[in-house]
């Protein structure tokens, strides 16, 4: 942090805060200096308070600045020579230089300065007061940085966009990119903004000398859609961002939560969740953490308040089992350890039949779904998540849980794509509407054990361009989900509808931990053939040079060293073709290999050839 320098007084009332005092100048180039002080929360029957509040990015902390803060005194007045130096990050600089007036003073919310960032504690009280500040400030002011990439240009063509939306005028293609550029900055992929744009009764939003208000922001964004070529990460961070600040002037009053702070209830924990776990942090606990105050849930039991003592891991676990219930299995894998494995009793409900794509505008999006034992089509309506929902996918109800999980078949896992998901009320039938199904959990038979996989490490950019996920996650949860959804519960020999077995599949893969697991089972058909290439899983391993994977198998002494899969090439012809010199001498070194083998197209030409030039 870059307060190491700074002496912070503790706040010892309960809904204190500091509030920075901006002192002015009427030289643009003069240093910064400013002033903290305590402020009490707890005034009642004010609406908002005499204060702004800051929502920006800190930025590098490379190239740092200094600003001056006096140490206050109410009786002598602000300007007293006594204070320290504070270093700020460059873009924090550069908003306290273009929030400065030059006549009066001005008192804002700055958490980088409000907050001592060197004590948890302090940290964790604060986050909690967080919807209070922003939800109670006069105003939000939205700081996107200096002005750059025609930045200028881009609020002025938003301003003229938003105004007119009927009459908008020919946009060219150099004013589509610096809106464009705009929308990438930092400040839309930021977590903690949801939160302060959430809150805030009225925003303005400056970008170097420019500004412009929220909602005339927003209105103009959204009728540059036409204009501006569809980039999935960027439309789900505008979108996230914008339809939070179009809210702000039709907001209400607070509400207190049932732990007594304060909560904007905007939806349960897991739909906030879904749609904005993408968006960055600085430390990955904010990623649960910024999302709490505009959560409808109870989480006076749930161990999620802002504790930065807890290991990350273990606040994923929580957080899981808050939304899914505490009769599921838990496990946190990865390199990072934001990879969680679910396992738990489920059953499907239904199929996605058919996914809708939602505008930008909108904050849901529609999606059509087939359930089991019931007339027509049911509407899901989803927060904009974050990984969109295919043709499909599955609709589960996992044990212990009143929420739908939407999940999807990626050959070696189930992999999550809504965690905790609400169905609406109604559903469309061919002559009307009838009531939805319920998702009372008498009557239902959870026969299915799945592993599914909940990916915290997949960006939103992989998610938008992966076709193939095949990342190793570990022993249990490769094989595990291979058993499917609709009952069948032995997942060493079933093909999977990527037609492969568990072992072939591992065996192409080299996963030598998962063949090892496999090769334990007494009753595993070490020769079976996939059915669409006739493979077997030595085949697999072969063509790929899988040396560990070819020796574990060999060892076995129960391969057929000889088979030829539908086009009649043997585990040796493959070898040979894909050039894996040491493979082929570890198959003839076994015995029953047949050298004269032929297949579909050819002799033995290029096992020949290889022999030949290794000297074998």
């Amino acid at each position: 942090m870059y307060q190491l320098n700074m002496q912070f007084k503790v706040i010892l009332l309960l809904d204190s805060i500091r509030l920075l005092r901006l002192l002015p100048s009427e030289d643009k180039t003069a240093p910064i200096q400013c002033e903290l002080f305590h402020y009490s929360l707890q005034e009642s029957g004010r609406r908002t308070h005499p204060y702004e509040a800051l929502s920006y990015v800190w930025g590098s902390l490379d190239n740092l600045h200094s600003v001056f803060i006096h140490e206050h005194n109410p009786k002598s007045g602000y300007g007293s020579t006594s204070g320290n130096d504070l270093s700020v990050t460059r873009n924090l600089h550069a908003a306290l230089i273009r929030l400065r007036y030059p006549l009066f003073e001005r008192i804002i919310c700055i958490d980088a300065v409000c907050i001592n960032q060197n004590n948890d504690k302090e940290k964790e009280q604060q986050i909690q007061f967080m919807v209070k500040i922003y939800g109670l400030a006069n105003r939000v002011i939205v700081w996107l940085g200096d002005a750059a990439e025609d930045s200028d240009q881009a609020l002025h063509w938003i301003r003229v966009a938003g105004g007119n939306k009927s009459k908008i005028p020919p946009i060219n293609e150099a004013v589509q990119e610096a809106v464009i550029a705009l929308l990438q900055r930092p400040w839309f992929r930021r977590i903690w903004v949801l939160q302060e744009v959430a809150a805030a009764r009225h925003i303005l939003i400056m970008c170097g000398p420019t500004e412009i208000d929220g909602y005339a922001f927003c209105l103009g964004v959204d009728s540059f859609q036409v204009f501006v070529n569809p980039h999935a990460p960027l439309q789900h961070f505008a979108r996230s961002t914008t339809y939070l600040i179009r809210g702000a002037i039709f907001r209400s009053e607070l509400s207190m939560g049932r732990s007594g702070s304060s909560s904007l209830g905007i939806c349960p924990l897991g739909e906030l969740v879904d749609m904005y776990r993408a968006h960055e942090a600085t430390k990955c606990h904010d990623r649960v953490f910024a999302l709490l105050g505009m959560s409808s849930d109870d989480l006076t039991k749930s161990k999620l308040l802002p504790d930065y003592s807890v290991p990350w891991e273990e606040l994923l676990e929580r957080l899981t089992k808050h939304l899914l219930g505490k009769e599921i299995s838990v496990e946190i894998r990865g390199v990072d350890r934001e990879i969680v494995v679910i396992r738990s009793k489920g059953c499907v409900l239904g199929t996605v039949l058919l996914e809708q794509k939602y505008s930008i505008q909108a904050e849901r999006e529609s999606v059509d779904v087939i359930f089991r034992n019931e007339k027509g089509i049911t509407h899901l309506a989803l927060l904009g998540s974050a990984r969109s929902v295919r043709d499909g996918d599955l609709i589960c109800l996992l044990q212990g849980t009143s929420s739908l999980t939407i999940i999807r078949d990626c050959c070696d896992h189930f992999e999550v794509i809504g965690i905790a998901v609400r169905l609406v009320e109604k559903a469309l039938v061919s002559d009307g509407y009838v009531d939805g199904p319920k998702l009372s959990q008498s009557g239902i038979q959870f026969i299915h054990n799945l592993t599914l996989i909940w990916d915290w490490e997949m960006t939103l950019e992989r998610s938008q361009h992966s076709k193939g996920y095949h990342r190793v996650l570990g022993l249990q949860a490769a094989i595990q989900g291979y058993q499917t959804a609709f009952g069948i519960q032995h997942p060493y020999t079933l093909e999977d509808r990527c037609d492969m077995t568990p072992l072939s599949w591992a065996a192409e893969n080299g996963h030598v931990s998962v063949v090892h697991l496999l090769l334990a089972k007494d009753d595993s058909d070490l020769n079976l053939k996939d059915s669409r290439l006739g493979r077997t899983p030595l085949s697999w391993a072969v063509g790929r040079g899988h040396e560990t994977v070819v020796k574990l198998l060999l060892q076995t002494g129960q391969v057929d060293v000889n088979s030829k899969d539908k086009s009649g090439q043997t585990p040796l012809l493959w070898a040979a073709r894909e050039g894996h010199e040491t493979v082929v001498k570890l198959l003839l070194q076994a015995s029953k290999v047949d050298v004269n083998s032929k297949d579909g197209w050819a002799a033995n030409e290029a096992t020949v050839k290889l022999l030949q030039s290794s000297n074998i």
